[in-house]
């Protein structure tokens, strides 16, 4: 059983992502598990920041999309072993209502997940849409669920003009002065956020969780 310190087990994960090894990151998550590490460190300084290098790869085009994808499912692989440690969140303590999905025409899904799982650990009641997710079931999940917030994240600048979008639909729907808009992912900036009416714009995932937790509040 390996004993790791916390910079190994950051190292490993990051190298895990970008080696495009699944059976590497479950073994690193275990690890990190095993040798008492805080797998909320690994995850983000770790595994998030290998993803992100593998997304500006993938940018690049250092990297292709079916090995964006499996580095992907590495970090998710890693994720399910992380997530057990994380510490569980009580009904009572239940802050509000989030929808979140990445952008129709986007199969970006992994920083969209890490701030779902986040928010879910925070307190907040998450409805996850995944990837590639058209505009109607945003909007048609945040009146059914009654969100407080709805998420949406853009890896590439050809599809974040969805986020735009989305915006108009919800106002259109007649909900867009009763929820939060936060929009995220690597095409995403503040002047976006800015330039389109969304709330909150986040750069990384904890940043999301407070943005989030304030707009409630």
């Amino acid at each position: 059983m390996a004993n790791l310190t916390q910079e190994e087990a950051i190292e490993q994960a990051i190298k895990a992502v970008l080696d495009v090894d699944e059976e590497a990151s479950v073994k690193v998550a275990e690890d990190t598990l095993a040798s008492g590490l805080d797998p909320l460190v690994v995850l983000q300084e770790g595994f998030t920041v290998g993803m992100r290098r593998a997304g500006e790869l993938f940018e690049a085009e250092e990297m292709s999309l079916p090995e964006m994808i499996i580095a992907a499912d590495c970090m998710m692989a890693a994720l399910a072993v992380l997530e057990t440690a994380l510490p569980e969140k009580s009904k009572s303590d239940n802050l509000g209502t989030v929808v979140i999905g990445t952008i129709e025409g986007d199969v970006h899904d992994i920083g969209k997940t890490i701030v779902a799982t986040l928010l879910e650990v925070s307190g907040f009641e998450v409805h996850n849409l995944g990837r590639d997710v058209p505009i109607a079931e945003f909007v048609s999940k945040a009146k059914e669920t009654g969100a407080n917030l709805v998420g949406s994240s853009a890896l590439m600048t050809t599809t974040m003009t969805g986020q735009q979008k989305l915006e108009a639909a919800l106002t259109e729907a007649g909900l867009r002065d009763k929820v939060k808009t936060m929009v995220g992912g690597a095409a995403a900036t503040q002047g976006w956020a800015d330039k389109i009416g969304a709330d909150i714009y986040a750069e990384s995932a904890t940043e999301a969780v407070q943005r989030a937790k304030e707009a409630v509040a």
